[in-house]
């Protein structure tokens, strides 16, 4: 990924905290030069003086499923929200239009999980995004028979850390006026994803005056700014 040093995400510890915390991605293969791609939620474990662990699942018929048995190495893009930035709304002239966004990309090799560890992960992962429901769903919830057949169309993948990439691409390289003046139009906008970018921007640089503070988005991810 190129990333400018303005926007690279220094610590890893930040980038790995932003990918769990989104917990969604897309795994990335190739098989004979041929590249494939598949959506998924995941758990990303930190495990003290080891790698970096990412779990996930696909399809039996994913063609993902096949090409995990040959190991190798993969990478899983996670993104946050995105937006468009118009020229005219800088205050500096001579200025081009831009895309702001926050990613994070991991990889290392990858390696198929026992089939009799299916239903572990599932159960972790299904608790991950359960929490905080009012009525939690369970596997527990789903007959036996019914539960071997679905653990059975799945194929869970491991896969170990071993390069961590993150770019923060928040108008870093902007003067402070300008970056007032993007937020201010992003907060503006009816997309929610332009107002979470805008306040992820008022979370670099919280010194400044920016109109209608008490209405502006909260930050949810780096708000010491350190990217």
């Amino acid at each position: 990924m190129y990333t400018p040093p303005a926007f690279k995400v220094q610590h890893p510890a930040l980038a790995l905290a932003f990918a769990a915390a989104r917990g969604f991605g897309l795994v990335v293969s190739c098989d004979g030069g041929r590249p494939l791609a598949s959506p998924v939620p995941f758990l990303l474990e930190e495990r003290p003086g080891k790698s970096p662990r990412v779990t996930f699942h696909v399809a039996r018929a994913n063609p993902l499923a096949q090409v995990a048995e040959k190991r190798g190495t993969w990478m899983l893009a996670v993104s946050g929200a995105d937006a468009y930035v118009s020229a005219g709304w800088y205050v500096s002239p001579d200025q081009v239009p831009t895309w702001l966004y926050e990613t994070v990309h991991l990889s290392g090799p990858v390696a198929v999980v026992p089939a009799e560890h299916s239903r572990a992960h599932l159960d972790a992962l299904t608790a991950r995004f359960e929490a905080g429901l009012e009525q939690a769903w369970s596997s527990e919830r789903v007959t036996p028979a019914r539960l071997v057949q679905l653990m059975h169309a799945i194929v869970v993948i491991e896969m170990l850390v071993e390069e961590i990439e993150g770019k923060f691409k928040l108008n870093q390289n902007k003067t402070d006026a300008d970056h007032v003046a993007v937020v201010a139009s992003l907060s503006r906008q009816h997309d929610p994803a332009a107002r979470t970018v805008a306040a992820r921007m008022v979370a670099l640089r919280p010194h400044l005056m920016y109109q209608n503070p008490a209405s502006r988005p909260v930050a949810t991810l780096a708000d010491s700014g350190e990217v």
